[in-house]
């Protein structure tokens, strides 16, 4: 047999052999187990309660599916979504607010904390409208002082709270796509606390005033607790101001005398009477001049 009749011989089964592997494989995928997997029809954000008309259930391969997914439509029905959910991803259960625990926020608070809206002047101002629902914010609180003589020089600020999650901005929970909120309508802001963070904050916005500071989401630590008081700015703003050149004093200009007092002679006063003198003559004796006088 020639050489070249062997070799096609050989690559005749070679790719024989390969199209026949690939022929199994397909036909071994195809009859893969798949499971049923319930999907969200369309997007659904945060706090979202799950009606039937909101999910369906689709089929999955047994091993695509993942770990925790929900199978059935009673499974979800009218439970809180804790996330926002895409249409056609498969909904988890920990995604959703256990059975029970009623509709809207409150079905989603863990256990042991709150929800607490406040209202802070720089929501739009201060962080230009960029605190959104989900994002992790410290809580700055500011105090102004009126009484005299008062420690802080006036007024103090201080961290309450850090690391605080924003639950709502104003009556919206979900963020907007621009990834900005509307100036306009930002008037308060909802957060989750402890108990006795919700004590902290009512009291401080009822006695000062309270500022949000943004901060990143990946940033577990907390903010330094420390008070900033007005002399203390005082203090490192006289520490970094130029300190001044001296100036030559200036001569003093002469005093002026005391202008001399006279007293006024007294109207009611009597002046004295000097006594007549008795008449005199004067004469001259020898050339010697003399008086005589006469009584």
């Amino acid at each position: 047999m020639r050489t070249y009749t062997v070799m096609i011989v050989v690559l005749a089964l070679l790719f024989g052999t390969t199209a026949a592997v690939g022929v199994y494989r397909l036909r071994s995928h195809g009859k893969e187990e798949t499971v049923d997997v319930v999907v969200p029809t369309k997007d659904m954000p945060r706090f979202t309660t799950v009606t039937p008309d909101l999910v369906k259930v689709r089929k999955f391969p047994k091993s695509l599916a993942p770990a925790g997914a929900a199978n059935r439509v009673e499974d979800v029905q009218n439970r809180v979504t804790d996330t926002r959910l895409v249409a056609g991803e498969p909904v988890l259960e920990a995604r959703l607010a256990p059975k029970g625990l009623g509709r809207g926020m409150a079905a989603v608070i863990p256990n042991g904390m709150r929800a607490v809206t406040i209202r802070t002047p720089n929501i739009a101002s201060g962080v230009a409208g960029f605190v959104l629902p989900g994002h992790k914010v410290d809580v700055l609180f500011t105090w102004r002082a009126y009484q005299l003589n008062d420690p802080s020089g006036g007024g103090l600020t201080r961290v309450l709270l850090s690391n605080v999650e924003v639950l709502a901005v104003d009556q919206k929970i979900e963020a907007p796509t621009e990834s900005k909120a509307n100036e306009k309508d930002l008037r308060s802001v909802t957060l989750l606390v402890t108990p006795e963070q919700a004590a902290e904050l009512e009291l401080a916005q009822t006695a000062g005033t309270l500022y949000l500071a943004l901060r990143n989401q990946m940033d577990p630590g907390t903010s330094p607790s420390g008070v900033t008081t007005l002399n203390n700015l005082r203090y490192e703003l006289s520490a970094v101001a130029p300190s001044p050149q001296p100036v030559a004093p200036r001569p003093e200009p002469p005093k002026p005398e005391p202008p001399a007092v006279v007293v006024a002679p007294d109207p009611r006063a009597v002046p004295e009477r000097t006594p007549p003198q008795p008449p005199r003559i004067r004469t001259l004796r020898g050339g010697v001049p003399g008086q005589v006088i006469i009584e």
